[in-house]
């Protein structure tokens, strides 16, 4: 079965990233976007809107599609997320709520270094929004 998901890749003013450390499987305890499922006669847009005020409490405009990424869940379920570009209303503060134990912004360098949901780094990185680390070691064979 396949399950229809939106996410938010929000920045702010100053070109900072909105996270939110899940609260509850999957990947709980790590930083991932906002974002959820979508509801039987939602658009997308108005399901990213939904989703970020539940888990953040900041009103966003929606824009472009940025990319999209599929992950398995329980039972043979197949998560289909549609991740959205959103800039968020000028002076709003995230209050974590829903299924997010925290939600902060953080520099696209901060962001690199955290313990990040199971493939975010690289969808985020292949979309443009982040840099690859510039510490990351790479392995050769001789």
């Amino acid at each position: 079965m396949r399950v229809n998901c939106v996410g938010a890749i929000i920045s702010d003013r100053f070109g900072r990233l909105l996270l939110i450390k899940r609260g509850r499987p999957p990947s709980a305890g790590l930083w991932s976007l906002p974002g959820g499922r979508v509801e039987a006669g939602e658009s997308d847009a108005e399901a990213v809107r939904r989703e970020i005020f539940e888990e953040t409490g900041l009103r966003v405009a929606v824009g472009e599609l940025a990319g999209t990424v599929e992950r398995p869940g329980p039972g043979g379920v197949v998560y289909v997320i549609r991740d959205y570009l959103a800039v968020a209303a000028d002076g709003s503060s995230p209050t974590p709520g829903d299924d997010a134990a925290d939600a902060r912004w953080f520099t696209r360098a901060q962001a690199v270094r955290l313990p990040l949901s199971p493939g975010l780094a690289d969808a985020l990185t292949e979309w443009g929004i982040l840099d690859q680390p510039s510490n990351e070691v790479r392995q050769t064979n001789k």
